[in-house]
């Protein structure tokens, strides 16, 4: 299982800013946010929260509990006119193994087509 202070500290920096601008952005010191990331501390509920809404994750991402770190809130959200994430991933669930393998298939196509990783 991950460290929340590797994993807090690795989305800082994808999000690409230090931790004194972080501290400033979630009104914590700098030395919280080194004690968070260097593991000698580790932050309360309400800070989880805050933390995870901050970087858009769940808070069982930055605990390490899961790998998956999108929100809940985003399978809600439209994908298309009258499609949901979540329907999406439904239609997706509902089919056999081999029609799921040819649409993970088409994606990739898609994404290289569009020169996204």
């Amino acid at each position: 299982m991950r460290e929340i202070g590797d994993i807090l500290a690795n989305l800082r920096r994808e999000k690409g800013i230090g931790q004194k601008e972080m501290a400033s952005l979630l009104n914590l010191s700098v030395g919280t946010i080194s004690n968070y990331e260097n593991g000698v501390h580790s932050p309360d509920l309400n800070t989880l929260c805050r933390l995870a809404d901050f970087f858009d994750v769940t808070a069982d991402y930055l605990l390490g509990r899961t790998e998956y770190r999108c929100p809940p809130e985003i399978l809600g959200r439209y994908v298309a006119l009258d499609y949901t994430a979540q329907d999406i991933i439904n239609t997706v669930l509902a089919l056999d193994e081999n029609t799921q393998t040819s649409i993970v298939d088409f994606v990739k196509y898609m994404q290289h087509l569009h020169g996204k990783p």
